[in-house]
């Protein structure tokens, strides 16, 4: 089993993971982090069946989980979920060029300003969605293969996408155009060409980005388009994110890696999957007792650091 998406709720209380067989299974972090819980509390409360291929990505609103599949994105009321009626609540397929192309949908990002969902993935499109009317309003171009991630910088209106053409582009959402464009594999000291060029991973931090994937880790200063820290790691990671002062990346290999800005390796942290394909980091203020990091990618297992320093135990599917 591989689990390559998770969302947490919005009352912070609930896990949503997706695995490759279509499933998602909903987990009671509440009842897992008490200290009366056994080894039922790590299992799923209810598993349903969301999707015909692999769940790829995952998003939660104040009321809704959003799931990614094979060509369309659907909603489930989290409100029902909890009550185990995981009846889809909508259903919608962006508007491919032909009616055969079924791409899969590889990222999902919320703006929340604007109520909208991007989706992006197989057709090297982003694909803006009004939440509210449920129609999609734009087509983003510009890509030349899959993309793999989106990020957003939340102080400007503008997104962030990485692919398989090794490029991380950057789309003004008030204009809908590209504004810059990193080829990250041109830059010699990121450039790995025994891994490919394509970009799996990225976030963001105000002027700041990380990126990997095929090229090394590397913090760029997005203003002056300039590779400040390269990583010394040589696995392609696979996820990233930022954290208080601290980025934390996973890919090929079972640990979760705590950098420090200037590059330093500060944890190397091992969890129980052999590859990890996604970190969640649940900082849901309505339940700071359930804040933790989660990491999940080639196991039926979701790792669970209380401490970012630990794995305190797995959820299983």
């Amino acid at each position: 089993m591989t689990v390559f998406s998770q969302s947490v709720s919005p009352c912070g209380k609930f896990l949503a993971a997706g695995n490759n067989y279509g499933q998602i299974a909903i987990f009671s972090l509440s009842a897992a982090l008490s200290s009366e819980a056994k080894e039922e509390s790590k299992k799923p409360m209810v598993t349903f069946h969301a999707h015909d291929g692999p769940v790829y990505s995952m998003v939660s609103t104040d009321r809704h989980l959003l799931s990614a599949g094979d060509g369309e994105v659907k909603g489930w009321l989290w409100a029902e979920i909890l009550k185990k009626g995981c009846k889809e609540l909508w259903r919608r397929q962006p508007p491919y060029r032909t009616s055969l192309e079924v791409p899969e949908i590889n990222a999902l990002l919320l703006i929340p300003k604007e109520n909208s969902l991007i989706l992006a993935g197989g057709d090297c499109q982003l694909h803006s969605m009004d939440l509210e009317t449920g129609t999609f309003t734009r087509a983003l171009r510009g890509h030349t293969d899959y993309i793999h991630c989106l990020a957003l910088r939340e102080r400007s209106p503008e997104v962030l996408s990485g692919g398989e053409d090794g490029a991380v582009r950057l789309w003004d959402l008030r204009t809908a155009k590209e504004v810059q464009t990193i080829e990250v594999y041109k830059h010699e000291e990121c450039s790995r060409p025994h891994n490919g060029r394509w970009i799996g991973c990225l976030a963001t931090d105000s002027d700041w980005m990380v990126c990997g994937g095929g090229p090394a880790l590397t913090l760029w200063h997005l203003r002056s388009s300039t590779p400040t820290t390269v990583f010394p790691i040589r696995a392609p990671q696979k996820h990233v994110t930022f954290y208080q002062d601290l980025i934390l990346s996973a890919g090929q290999g079972c640990y979760v890696n705590h950098w420090q800005l200037s590059g330093e390796l500060k944890a190397q942290v091992p969890g129980s999957s052999p590859g990890l394909l996604s970190l969640s980091l649940n900082q849901q203020p309505a339940a700071p007792e359930c804040k933790v990091l989660t990491a999940a990618g080639n196991s039926c297992r979701v790792d669970v650091f209380t401490n970012l320093g630990y794995r305190a135990f797995s959820l299983s599917f």
